[in-house]
C-alpha cells in the first residue's frame, strides 16, 4: 500500500493491526514512512485526548494524507508518539488487504 498521488511511491509495510480514526474516515498508524514530508507541529483536541501533531504530505503532489504524533499528553497514549496516522483515502491497495 502506498499514499494516492501523482508519481508517489510506497508509504511502508508496518501497519499497525487497529483501525484509527483519521480526519475524514478510517486510518492505520505506521511506524514509518517515505516519500513524505511534514508540516510544523501544532497542538489538535482530537478523539484520545490532547496531542502535539505535524501534517504529512505526499513529497510528489503535496497532497496532505494524515499526521505524525510528536507528542502525547496522556499516559495511554504515548506509544503514539513518533507514529504517523495516513488516512485510508490516501492509500491505494496492492496485493490485496488482511
Amino acid at each position: 500500500q502506498g499514499p494516492r498521488g501523482r508519481g508517489a511511491q510506497p508509504v511502508t509495510r508496518a501497519v499497525s493491526p487497529q483501525s484509527f480514526q483519521g480526519s475524514h474516515g478510517r486510518a492505520y498508524l505506521f511506524n514509518s514512512v517515505v516519500n513524505v514530508g511534514c508540516g510544523p507541529a501544532e497542538q489538535r483536541l482530537l478523539l484520545t485526548g490532547l496531542h502535539s501533531v505535524a501534517d504529512i504530505f505526499c513529497q510528489s503532489c503535496k497532497t496532505t494524507l494524515g499526521w505524525k504524533y510528536e507528542q502525547a499528553f496522556e499516559s495511554s497514549q504515548k506509544y503514539k508518539e513518533g507514529k504517523f496516522i495516513i488516512e485510508m483515502s490516501h492509500m491505494v491497495k496492492e496485493n490485496g488487504w488482511d
